[in-house]
């Protein structure tokens, strides 16, 4: 068992129940929230008694589900449920119901409580595929997102329709997952945007030929997994690389080859992030010109190249920061490896550096294994064994939670 889950002893929570045929799932989410601790009082639409049976989730919760204004003849005090509760869940969350909280539309007793509500929100959108992507749709959630709300993500797969698509409700277990990292104070990157480079990136010589590095994509890749299991909104932006990489509803991938393409796709999702964390081992020069077809070693004895720098990423985030965004980058030095990793900081502006060096065994470049230090623009050094890439990647949000929060 989750050893988060005594993080939810104790906790009120309103979990919010709409009409879709995925409403059953409901229950099973609210076994996991009481099974934890937590006092759950559920609140149904109309239309969400078609689809699950109210005496199931009263026994489930041992509270009378609410789902009218007026209850035993009595109001239903929908602004002392709002004040009551730590954490109001709207699990499935209909487009109906998600177009009425987008525009405050208050016609039944969940969406009264809603706009009561002194607590955080948690919506989970479920319904087709065809609806998910409308534009109104999307409209609304991203207006929903702008009042603070938590989107807990849909997933893909076969939808009641008989399509195939985004649309589904999460399953039980991972909007659980979210509301424990909800409580959990040590889950800082909850909600947060994070953007990761990884993996080298091949500067063309010809159609053929590349200047390129040995880099795998390892660390960067972990580091988004990690990421995107804290609750972050990961962008990965991902050099050539044959790396596995586990699927995640929080992580998306964009690939790239370039130096070029990659300050292109940095840039396009630059002002939106909340941390960077550059671990890609970019090209610093590039062929000035690519010939058109591949160069032949018959035609010369010796090949001169013309190196130009190519765009340099850290510093151009350096110099547009904002003071709420955090940037994290990599140092991979074969001498003088602290001093030179002090200087790319400070000039890059970044608020963090991560140190490694090939000259460690089993360390950098293609291993799965990785020897780093942690330096930031206090002066604070702090030095690690060897360890896992995914070790190092944990020790890295880690100490990027810990500077944020200092």
């Amino acid at each position: 068992m989750d050893n988060r889950e005594n993080i939810l002893g104790g906790r009120k929570i309103i979990l919010g129940i709409t009409g879709s045929i995925s409403a059953y799932k409901a229950a099973i989410l609210l076994r996991l929230l009481t099974k934890s601790g937590a006092e759950v009082q559920v609140i149904m639409t109309d239309a969400a008694k078609e689809f699950v049976g109210p005496l199931t989730l009263a026994t489930l919760s041992n509270k009378p589900v609410l789902h009218s204004m007026v209850h035993d003849q009595q109001w239903s005090q929908h602004v002392q449920l709002g004040l009551w509760a730590d954490l109001l869940i709207i699990a499935p969350a209909s487009a109906h119901t998600l177009a009425k909280l987008a525009n405050g539309l208050a016609d039944n007793l969940l969406c009264a409580v809603y706009l009561s509500a002194k607590c955080p929100v948690m919506l989970a959108p479920a319904m087709d595929v065809d609806m998910w992507h409308h534009p109104s749709t999307q409209n609304n959630i991203q207006t929903l997102e702008s009042y603070g709300n938590i989107i807990v993500p849909v997933e893909e797969g076969p939808l009641a329709s008989g399509l195939e698509g985004k649309g589904r409700l999460a399953e039980p277990e991972n909007i659980f997952a979210a509301v424990q990292q909800f409580f959990d104070p040590d889950q800082a990157f909850l909600k947060k945007k994070v953007l990761i480079t990884a993996g080298p990136s091949y500067e063309a010589i010809d159609p053929v030929r590349f200047i390129g590095n040995h880099s795998s994509g390892k660390m960067g890749i972990r580091l988004a997994e990690q990421a995107a299991q804290l609750g972050a909104e990961v962008q990965l932006i991902l050099g050539p690389s044959s790396e596995v990489i586990s699927s995640h509803p929080n992580l998306h991938i964009h690939r790239i080859c370039s130096a070029e393409e990659m300050f292109e796709e940095v840039n396009k999702h630059s002002t939106q992030t909340d941390i960077f964390i550059l671990a890609a081992a970019v090209a610093d020069f590039k062929p000035e010109s690519v010939a058109s077809q591949k160069l032949k070693k018959e035609q010369k004895d010796i090949l001169e190249l013309k190196l130009i720098p190519t765009t340099d990423i850290a510093k151009f985030l350096g110099e547009q920061k904002r003071p709420d965004q955090f940037i994290c980058g990599f140092a991979l030095e074969t001498e003088n490896i602290i001093e030179n990793a002090k200087s790319k900081l400070n000039k890059k502006n970044m608020d963090m550096i991560v140190i490694n060096s090939p000259n460690d065994e089993l360390s950098a470049f293609g291993f799965d294994t990785n020897k780093i230090s942690i330096l930031d623009n206090s002066g604070k050094l702090v030095s690690f064994e060897l360890q896992t890439k995914k070790e190092a990647a944990t020790s890295i949000l880690k100490a990027i939670i810990t500077s944020i929060r200092t």
